[in-house]
């Protein structure tokens, strides 16, 4: 059960909210397509943006198969996803790229007692060093990648999020930045607000648009999950 404070006891919030990482929290995109540049360069493979930009938000392994065909490069899926992770583990490592407003929403929903998960592709590896920024009860539940056999743009990510959490997808806003993960949280039932970053996102039912998190509360979430 979801324990409001007197501030937003009052107003039709949702029940979770869930969060799309990569692209959505922090602006990790740029690690990613460095690292598969430099992937393609240490293989002799062939990439370009258009191809980068087509993986933003898929399951990492539906990527590796990508990049192994459109690379060209004689890598199993599994290996190109580990080279890619270590390239973005030590660039986070460095530095964690928080999109703006994000951390700011994140803590006010946490204060306000509204459960948060996060829902991401990247491995737990990848995510552990963002998660060391931030308090420990900012997410009550963390799905990545590895745990799922289906990534998105299947609903299971979020299903799985949602059944973590004790509430119907139904009750649930995710936040995305992908078509991919748009896909993935409407499959699923819940309401997405969309921040668009490096891919343009089709508007469609089920999913509301800002141009940014910066400066939005808690009291702005019932007009949007209306």
């Amino acid at each position: 059960m979801v324990e409001l404070t007197n501030r937003v006891a009052d107003a039709h919030v949702p029940a979770a909210v869930l969060w799309d990482m990569d692209g959505t929290l922090v602006d990790t995109e740029p690690y990613w397509i460095a690292s598969e540049f430099e992937l393609a360069e240490r293989h002799g493979g062939n990439w370009n943006r258009q191809h980068a930009l087509n993986i933003v938000g898929k399951d990492l392994l539906d990527a590796g198969r990508y990049i192994r065909e459109h690379m060209a490069i004689d890598l199993t899926p599994e290996r190109i996803v580990d080279e890619l992770l270590d390239g973005v583990v030590g660039r986070v490592t460095q530095m964690v790229p928080w999109r703006s407003g994000a951390r700011e929403l994140l803590e006010e929903l946490r204060t306000e007692g509204i459960p948060c998960a996060l829902v991401t592709m990247s491995y737990r590896r990848f995510v552990d060093p963002i998660l060391a920024q931030l308090h420990p009860r900012t997410f009550r539940a963390v799905v990545t990648g590895e745990q799922l056999e289906r990534g998105k743009p299947h609903p299971d990510p979020y299903l799985t999020a949602a059944d973590a959490l004790g509430v119907r997808p139904t009750e649930c806003l995710a936040i995305e930045d992908s078509n991919t993960g748009v896909a993935s949280a409407i499959a699923a039932g819940c309401t997405v607000l969309v921040i668009p970053n490096h891919v343009t996102v089709a508007p469609g039912p089920g999913r509301v648009f800002r141009n940014t998190l910066a400066d939005l509360t808690v009291r702005d979430l019932p007009a949007l999950f209306a």
